[in-house]
């Protein structure tokens, strides 16, 4: 812009024209500021939709979100994508290939009825009066009792010795000095429809009145539960010293509304392939202390990235091992919020090639190692898509504990920084890579809090846990659900067998 002329001496004119020029730059001054405060605001709106968006699009498929959470409104739900990748693959009906299967097969019968030919020959003979040849045709039919309750009185007779001296017959086992009482197989149905089917204390009354036949009070549920949790005190401690002892145990945890209105409660727990034993309490290391297990833990500590299980509180650990599923799941997320990047897509590739391997080589017997002829080009392929994916993905300066980072930047510096870590798995086929024994068995717990709500009391919550403790122990060892219950209530628990050490 040229220099404007300066004004001539007492002319109108000139002083209106610079007036009006400095309240126009002025004005442009504000509009300047106006719109580089616009431009501020778009930014963050753009950051704030893209948060909400990444927010939108976490599910089970690419985060450690829970199945359950995929059909919140907004979300796409996972089963929705298995659907199409099912109609993709053109898979056949009915079982598929690798599926637990059951089959109606002949055993021996409990009961035998026989069954002869009746009515009358076309000679003119009654068919009672003839030969019996043996069976013919067999068929078993499969079928339950119809599951009424039985009234059985103990008559307790009083006897008169020679000698002159009266003698009561002792009251039979497990039967109480009450005159009318509730037996040991009613009291572990209870149990049973309480903590493994997941039935509200109402219904379950209701259920045992309807099928059972026998009245009882919501009091008498509670008070089965109690007992039971009671009689399996010393088999959960005896669960827990086992676990302990183990080379390898998983660990997670979930929350759970127990306790007062407004409390968040987590539920933690710890498992082996043939061991499960849950706690209630917080997040943090007290409780975690105050479950007894990690204190004392000295084999390989399976879990998902969450930092306590990393602390240096436990000293006696052999190492860490962190999920890989959690880590496959991640890396989906980063190939979603990265679509043009191909390391996210490698890493996936590589954890899930070492997980097949590692699945064949337990398969085959092969207890030391993956073979590294296998191992080898996948632990490469995986350490190449780090190191691109670092270069890919920027650090943002400042306090790590404060700074939040680029999507994926601190997943690529944990799998960098911690790979033992990360494929400690592949050196020792003992260690499973991933920790899907802990959420199987942590998840019933949720399931029970979708389908009776809130756990009022911190102790009866504990007691349930307990008894799931001694009920997937006993499931891991192939024993009967029910059955195991009726040896709990008739105080000769089952306990689990030490682990061989072959």
């Amino acid at each position: 812009m040229s220099v404007l002329p300066p004004p001539a001496p007492d002319c109108g004119a000139c002083a209106a024209r610079d007036e009006r020029i400095a309240s126009q730059q002025e004005l442009i001054g504000e509009l300047r500021d106006a719109v580089g405060a616009q431009a501020d605001q778009i930014a963050a709106l753009r950051e704030q939709v893209a948060k909400l968006e990444r927010a939108q699009s976490r599910n089970s498929g690419n985060s450690s979100m829970p199945p359950s959470g995929d059909v919140a409104p907004g979300r796409t739900p996972r089963r929705q994508r298995r659907a199409a990748e099912r109609a993709a693959k053109k898979r056949s009906r009915g079982k598929q290939p690798g599926a637990p299967g059951a089959a109606m097969r002949w055993a021996d019968p409990d009961k035998v009825i026989d069954h002869f030919a009746a009515g009358e020959c076309p000679c003119g003979r009654d068919l009672d009066q003839a030969e019996d040849l043996g069976v013919a045709a067999p068929a078993q039919r499969v079928d339950a009792p119809e599951p009424r309750t039985e009234r059985i009185q103990h008559d307790m007779h009083l006897s008169r010795c020679a000698c002159g001296r009266d003698h009561v017959a002792a009251r039979p086992p497990g039967v109480p000095a009450a005159a009318v009482s509730i037996g040991p197989n009613l009291r572990a149905l209870a149990v049973y429809l309480l903590v493994f089917q997941h039935v509200p204390v109402e219904r379950c009354r209701q259920l045992i009145a309807d099928v059972a036949g026998a009245e009882v009070s919501t009091g008498f549920i509670h008070s089965c539960l109690r007992k039971a949790a009671s009689l399996a005190a010393d088999v959960v401690k005896l669960i827990r010293t086992l676990i302990t002892a183990a080379h390898v145990a998983g660990f997670d945890e979930t929350t759970l509304r127990a306790g007062a209105a407004g409390e968040k409660k987590y539920v933690h727990g710890a498992f082996t392939e043939l061991y499960s034993a849950c706690w209630l309490g917080r997040r943090d290391l007290d409780t975690m202390r105050d479950f007894g297990i990690l204190p004392a833990f000295g084999g390989i500590v399976v879990s998902d990235r969450y930092q306590n299980y990393w602390n240096r509180a436990w000293q006696n650990i052999a190492g860490n091992q962190a999920c890989a599923a959690h880590l496959a799941r991640d890396f989906t997320d980063a190939a979603e919020t990265y679509p043009g990047q191909v390391w996210p897509v490698l890493a996936r590739r590589a954890l899930s090639g070492l997980i097949n391997a590692w699945h064949d080589a337990r398969d085959a017997g092969q207890q030391a190692a993956i073979p590294e002829a296998i191992a080898e080009p996948l632990v490469t392929e995986f350490r190449r898509a780090i190191r691109v994916g670092l270069a890919a993905v920027p650090r943002i300066s400042g306090p790590k504990h404060s700074t939040a980072q680029h999507p994926g930047r601190d997943l690529l510096e944990y799998c960098r920084d911690r790979e033992d870590d990360v494929l400690r798995f592949t050196r020792d086929t003992r260690i499973w890579p991933t920790n899907n024994i802990s959420e199987r068995g942590v998840r019933p717990n949720k399931t029970q809090q979708k389908v009776s709500g809130r756990l009022t009391s911190d102790e009866t919550t504990q007691d349930r846990l307990d008894i799931r403790s001694y009920i997937d122990t006993a499931r891991k060892h192939g024993q009967h659900v029910l059955t195991v219950l009726r040896m709990l209530m008739t105080g000769s628990p089952w306990m689990p067998p030490a682990p061989s050490r072959a």
